[in-house]
């Protein structure tokens, strides 16, 4: 059958965090509400006429399609391969995404040197550093490089005509927005070409059955540039992330076709590169101050880690008409249900206070077990009572004042009992269907009222000592 190409250009404006097209230009893009994101952006639109569809792959039925061992592999790196769900999936493709200097580099030229350890091939390519400045961390890091090839490239048809050379078993591009396909008119970096560009690696990583990885830039909110168009094609969406001045590095899954997406891997960034955080709970913890007032150690889970992390709060009265609310690391919504159940139920005067609530280490906690330790972190402060050093507390709070349980209880005052706590305050109904391990006592409240009176007598008497 003849067919016939006809190309025709066409010039819309293009929102460079989404993808949304506009006939005209729009200073609020009206799809993801960013100003000043659309760009006029000339488009080649080629029509072909219909022909024969022949498919490559022939349906197969599901009950006849055969798992291998080899389709998931693990890395010598645990605290990715719990990210990712147990390994990387074979012809996966993963994003991995951060602010610039937070290690993505570093922490990608691990995992390659990893793989190469099996006498496996990885290409590891760059498209923003020189061969020699990747040896320069290469030395670094103490990576020797055998089976680690360099390619300095960023034309994409290049770029897979060495892959389909090498046959890797691994392959790192960095950064997505630094490589272009030719035919396309826009620059590189520009919302048609990286989506264009992450489209074609897809489609060689599924049909060559190789994993790739790809680094994205973040906008000024955190967010990788483009968030929807990439993360809705890729597999895997990671974000490494900490705080700026802290050696310490969260590796987050927000997106796992093959996983759970609330692991998280904790590194430290040393010299010779980020190190695996064995016992992360009593790293956390490691700078508490047993006097310290308004803060709470909580037993929280990551994804299937129990955690355990301190929460602080401050209240102090405001200057403003209005009293402030800040959360860091909690959800901001929480916060407030928190502040007003403690006005209305437990009676604090929080009304003409600003209320400051801190999740030490960079950490973000989103399930609602904190909240109990939000609420007496919180009362701990507005009473100016320190709250029993040797206490955790966990517990979701409702909006009358009561206490709900919280799931996997066990697991979370096991890992308190092993960092040597003495007392757990937990909902009644969490005492009663989790024993107490020896080495722990279990405290059962039923309110949030009773736990704040629990929690702070410890720093009731010791106040009173002092006073004597």
């Amino acid at each position: 059958m003849s067919k016939s190409n006809k190309s025709r250009a066409r010039t819309v404006f293009v929102c460079q965090q989404c993808g949304k097209e506009s006939l005209k230009w729009l200073g609020r893009c009206p799809d993801c509400r960013q100003w000043n994101s659309l760009v006029e952006t000339t488009v080649t639109t080629t029509t072909v006429s219909a022909r024969p569809v022949s498919p490559v792959n022939p349906p197969q039925e599901l009950s006849q399609v055969v798992l291998e061992v080899a389709d998931r592999f693990p890395l010598n790196l645990s605290e990715v391969n719990r990210v990712l769900g147990g390994g990387l999936v074979s012809g996966s493709l993963v994003l991995i995404g951060g602010e610039p200097g937070i290690g993505k580099s570093t922490l990608l030229l691990q995992v390659s040197a990893s793989v190469t350890l099996a006498q496996d091939t990885v290409v590891y390519v760059s498209g923003e550093e020189t061969i020699r400045q990747v040896k320069l961390r290469s030395e670094r890091l103490g990576i020797r490089g055998e089976k680690l090839y360099l390619l300095a490239e960023t034309d994409l048809e290049v770029i897979l005509n060495q892959l389909e050379q090498l046959s890797p078993r691994l392959v790192v591009i960095d950064s997505i927005q630094s490589v272009y396909l030719p035919e396309l008119d826009t620059a590189p970096g520009s919302i048609t070409q990286v989506r264009e560009c992450t489209l074609r690696l897809m489609q060689w990583a599924k049909l060559s059955g190789v994993p790739i990885f790809i680094t994205g830039h973040v906008t000024k909110e955190g967010a990788i540039a483009g968030p929807r168009v990439l993360e809705h094609i890729v597999d895997v969406v990671l974000y490494l992330d900490g705080e700026q001045f802290s050696a310490y590095r969260l590796l987050r899954c927000v997106k796992n076709r093959f996983g759970s997406t609330n692991e998280v891997g904790i590194f430290e960034m040393k010299s010779q590169g980020l190190v695996e955080v064995d016992n992360p709970s009593q790293v956390f913890l490691s700078q508490r101050w047993d006097e310290a007032i308004g803060s709470v150690v909580v037993p929280t889970l990551e994804g299937s880690r129990p955690l355990l992390v301190e929460i602080q709060a401050l209240t102090n009265p405001t200057s403003f008409g209005l009293p402030r609310r800040t959360a860091n690391g909690v959800d901001f919504g929480r916060l407030l249900l928190i502040t007003a159940v403690l006005t209305k139920r437990v009676g604090l005067r929080l009304g003409n206070q600003d209320i400051i609530v801190n999740v030490t280490g960079g950490l973000k906690i989103s399930e609602p077990a904190a909240d109990l330790g939000i609420a007496l972190a919180i009362a701990s402060s507005a009473r100016d009572m320190t709250v029993d050093p040797q206490l955790v507390a966990v517990g979701e709070v409702g909006l009358s004042g009561e206490l709900r349980a919280v799931s996997q209880p066990d697991r979370r005052i096991n890992e308190a009992t092993r960092l040597g706590f003495k007392r757990c305050l937990v909902p009644k109904t969490s005492a009663r269907i989790s024993p107490a391990p020896k080495g722990i006592e279990l405290i059962p409240v039923s309110t949030l009222r009773e736990a704040i009176r629990v929690g702070l007598i410890r720093g009731k008497l010791r106040n009173r000592s002092d006073e004597d």
